[in-house]
């Protein structure tokens, strides 16, 4: 499909969104702008899909165990199931509390133009991003949005200066995390199962723990992040349940116990009857985690979903709030479509323009294979989980990039204390080219031309040999200008995003005036 027919299509869906939108308040007073902010919703929603949902599936699609139009289906499905199941019928207008509603003056049409800025400049700043293969977060893209049309608004008094500060501590306590967890599990698997003798015992009895352990961290990760946006129907059902507005961490760690237990007595004797007959290589041990992967994206798209549609239709829920109630609220229900709008365009974005970004998580940081894919996965559920406990602000896309970097300078470490011996190996195969050319010389000199036709292939042979060694020794596995590219596009995203939205609040002020 090539590039104007994805623009087409992505533009069609934003004009369907338009037209409904229109017809729930177009002849309203001012419903004009709740038509605009329903577009900028429906764009931003798929630039979510195009940069942020590449995180959930692209260590799967780097590893082989899922192709892209695999991972594009199944996310699709799943992060528009989160959406719509668990994505929640209120969100917070203000998103994080990083402005006061003061900002606004309780002037709903200042809200109005301050929340379409908002949405209109994180989504311009997430499809540049995109454009870059620079994978960053939609949360800190909406969140200097709203920062910027606050202070547009408002001034820089109004600012929670606080929560930004918190919101900037992420910028490193996400990446260096996630890279930390991930590389654990990596060194475990690599020391329990690929460092073994006899590879295929090892991985009878690990590889079913650290399946479960995944079920575990995932299931858990669903209760805290996916299930707390409709807790009450379910303790409403099932009314043995803590009666609690949304699931506490200790009940979320039960279900995800409860949950491993299970995963493991299935996968156990799965894992024992499929390594019969195979062999005791790494390619072999790869395969065991090839269905866990598919189910780690899944489950992580489904995350996604529930948790961070409200990226895309949080500021379009508060306009329409804004212009049906006439006034400034913290709160907003979101009406059924709107949550469409966010679930369906976060799907259509990452089919139209999602792969870009897949491809870049996927194999353009660091080389990946199953069981690195899988220390990404683990590090990204169990992060989210350890931060939403300690009450750290995390961002799913760092913990995921981080992780990958994590992974990548892991291996180079480990291969750094081999270097001796590849350095004596280079040393070793350099001599033995010496010596080829300096027979060669002698040949050339002796007259001997049958030999000499055979030596020089042997001399070209060696000399690439020698080649090969030494850009072993130069090789780093993490792409370092890419490490710096995606840092420098994390730490710019709020006040790029501010920026604009500062600029597109003016325009919008200057326009309705």
């Amino acid at each position: 499909m090539n590039n104007t027919l994805k623009m087409i299509l992505g533009a069609g869906f934003a004009v369907a969104v338009a037209f409904y939108a229109n017809s729930v308040m177009g002849q309203a007073t001012h419903g004009g702008f709740l038509v605009l902010a329903a577009v900028f919703g429906a764009y931003m929603a798929m630039n979510i899909g195009a940069n942020d949902v590449a995180n959930n599936v692209g260590p799967a699609v780097g590893a082989g165990a899922l192709t892209i139009g695999g991972a594009v289906l199944i996310a699709s499905i799943f992060e528009a199931g989160g959406a719509l199941i668990a994505g929640g019928d209120v969100v917070g207008t203000i998103k994080k509390g990083i402005i006061s509603p003061d900002a606004f003056g309780n002037d709903p049409m200042l809200f109005v133009y301050g929340m379409s800025a908002a949405l209109l400049a994180a989504a311009l700043w997430l499809n540049l991003a995109t454009w870059l293969k620079a994978p960053v977060s939609t949360t800190h893209s909406i969140v200097g949005g709203v920062l910027g049309g606050g202070i547009a608004a408002g001034g820089f008094a109004i600012v929670s200066w606080g929560t930004m500060g918190k919101i900037a501590a992420s910028w490193v306590i996400s990446p260096v995390l996630g890279g930390m967890i991930a590389a654990i599990f990596l060194y475990v698997i690599k020391s329990q199962i690929i460092y073994k003798e006899d590879k295929l015992t090892a991985a009878k009895k690990v590889v079913p723990i650290l399946v479960a352990l995944m079920s575990a961290a995932f299931i858990t990760y669903l209760t805290i992040k996916g299930l707390k946006h409709i807790w009450p129907n379910i303790v409403e059902i099932f009314s043995f349940l803590p009666q609690t507005k949304k699931p506490s961490f200790l009940m979320a760690l039960l279900f995800g116990a409860i949950g491993g237990v299970i995963t493991y007595i299935i996968v156990r004797p799965r894992v024992i009857k499929k390594v019969i007959g195979m062999e005791g290589n790494r390619e072999s041990i790869n395969l065991l985690f090839t269905i866990p992967l598919i189910f780690a994206a899944a489950l992580l798209s489904f995350a996604h979903g529930a948790n961070d549609v409200a990226n895309a239709v949080g500021p379009l829920a508060a306009v329409n709030d804004a212009l049906t109630t006439l006034a400034v609220s913290e709160k907003a229900a979101i009406p059924l479509w709107v949550m469409v709008v966010g679930g369906v365009g976060i799907s259509v974005g990452l089919a139209l323009f999602g792969p870009r970004l897949i491809r870049t998580v996927g194999s353009e940081i660091t080389e990946l294979d199953q069981m690195r894919a899988f220390s990404i996965m683990m590090a990204a559920a169990i992060t989210v989980v350890i931060a939403s406990q300690l009450g750290l602000p995390v961002s799913s896309t760092h913990i995921a990039v981080g992780a990958i970097f994590g992974v990548g300078f892991l291996r180079e470490w480990l291969d750094s204390k081999d270097m001796s011996v590849k350095q004596e190996k280079l040393h070793s195969e350099v001599e033995k080219h010496h010596a080829l050319k300096a027979e060669l010389a002698e040949l050339k000199a002796a007259g001997d031309y049958k030999r000499q036709v055979e030596l020089i292939e042997a001399v070209k042979l060696q000399k690439r040999k020698v080649k090969s060694l030494k850009r072993s020794l130069r090789e780093n596995y993490v792409k370092r200008g890419m490490v710096k590219k995606i840092i420098a596009a994390w730490v710019i995203t709020v006040p790029a995003a501010a920026t604009l939205s500062a600029i597109i609040f003016f325009i919008l002020k200057g326009v309705a005036s």
